[in-house]
């Protein structure tokens, strides 16, 4: 048992942002008791000191194999970056590159204080065994497309990895429509109405994209899947920037989450989601890096920030894109985006999945409000401890039973064989 003391707690409960001082006991992989625990001996005891303890981020869309790709194409045009750079380097891609290579997106995201990631890519037995190697909390989403695995295969991931480890949980999802022929989403919404499931894809990300599929359908790529009842038992949008009111009161009709990937977005010049509108109507949002490939940083600190200014730049209001909300967005909202509801606050119940803000930096002083200052000043350099279903992963600096120096030497292999 480990018993958290002596500092500050963003709980998140009720997504309120209240911040408390009492204790908090997590005993196993779950959050057993919040304040005093009389009788009760831990095992062992973390003095906060005066640092922040609140719920770990969760990465709601990346693809973490993509490492391979970071700072290998900057600075081309979308189309450019895809079909020249990036594709023809993941044709050479193994499962065991996918290990290695996910292994070392791991260890940012502990560093950044998350918790879980939403992982769209491909070969998910090689996924899922890096993250139980790693102890890392992982939901896996297809990947379908016109080139790429089936709504056959689609349906065996599902069943296979929702039943394979408790870190390890899968959604139902296809690339894009722009990759994926009717028939095959046809086909994918037929599986969501047999499960009862929500449904995941990369939509709205480009203005090209959206008119291409009105010049394909007559309709946005939210309208259409609308139609083809993919969301009906919801799901979310990786990206939503080229969104309607139209598209955005159907998300709101289905409770379909908009990804936020604000870094990537900008990096690729793709644009900027209206956030603000998104918040005004009451769309659900959560939060993800993208990949490596295209951020290049698997930072939420980072996001959550460009999110907000970059907002409060496309509305010119100063007001826009409140950071309360954006925060939300990046733990609770993720949490419940990704099938993770268990995993969204700090309570007797919950799953410990948690970190420890250094609030003892200069960039954290003077405390006046402290989760604005997480969104506005926060960095990584502030994350003193990543705890993944109860077991600490990162702690002062340092990946506990790990071995980064092959890691690191694992994915260099990989990308000096493929580039």
């Amino acid at each position: 048992m480990i018993r958290f003391y002596n500092g500050p707690v963003l709980t998140l409960q009720q997504d309120q942002m209240n911040i408390s001082h009492q204790e908090v006991w997590v005993d196993g992989n779950r959050i057993v008791c919040l304040g005093a625990n009389p009788g009760a001996k831990a095992d062992r005891e973390i003095d906060l000191n005066g640092d922040l303890l609140m719920p770990a981020f969760k990465n709601a869309h990346t693809h973490s194999a993509m490492t391979f790709g970071r700072s290998f194409s900057d600075d081309l045009p979308l189309q450019s970056w895809l079909y020249d750079k990036i594709f023809p380097l993941e044709a050479k891609l193994t499962a065991e590159d996918i290990y290695h290579l996910s292994r070392l997106a791991f260890l940012e995201y502990l560093e950044s204080g998350i918790s879980a990631c939403f992982d769209m890519y491909y070969f998910p037995e090689a996924m899922a065994k890096a993250a139980v190697d790693a102890g890392f909390r992982t939901v896996m989403c297809g990947a379908v497309n016109n080139f790429k695995e089936s709504p056959a295969l689609l349906e065996e991931y599902y069943n296979t990895y929702n039943n394979y480890h408790p870190l390890v949980s899968y959604q139902l999802g296809f690339h894009a429509e722009y990759t994926t022929n009717r028939s095959i989403m046809e086909a994918i919404a037929a599986l969501a109405e047999k499960y009862k499931a929500p449904v995941y894809m990369h939509a709205s990300e480009t203005e090209s994209e959206v008119q291409d599929c009105i010049g394909r359908y007559g309709m946005t790529p939210t309208a259409l899947f609308e139609q083809l009842g993919l969301w009906n038992y919801g799901g979310g949008a990786f990206h939503s920037v080229w969104v309607s009111n139209e598209d955005l009161n159907i998300y709101k009709k289905h409770g379909v989450y908009a990804v936020l990937n604000a870094g990537s977005n900008a990096k690729l010049a793709s644009g900027i989601a209206p956030v603000e509108k998104m918040l005004q109507m009451g769309i659900p949002l959560a939060v993800g890096t993208d990949g490596p490939s295209s951020n290049n940083a698997l930072d939420m600190f980072r996001e959550m920030y460009l999110i907000c200014v970059l907002q409060k730049l496309r509305e010119k209001n100063a007001a826009a894109a409140d950071a309360n909300a954006i925060l939300k967005a990046a733990t609770a909202g993720s949490a419940r985006c990704m099938g993770l509801p268990e995993a969204d606050c700090i309570a007797p119940g919950k799953l410990a999945d948690l970190t420890v803000i250094d609030l003892h930096r200069p960039n954290m002083q003077p405390i006046n409000n402290i989760t604005k200052n997480l969104v506005y000043s926060g960095a990584k350099t502030n994350v003193r401890l990543t705890m993944v279903d109860g077991q600490i992963l990162y702690e002062n600096g340092r990946f506990l039973n790990t071995d980064t120096d092959e890691i690191y030497k694992n994915a260099q292999t990989v990308i000096d064989r493929i580039r």
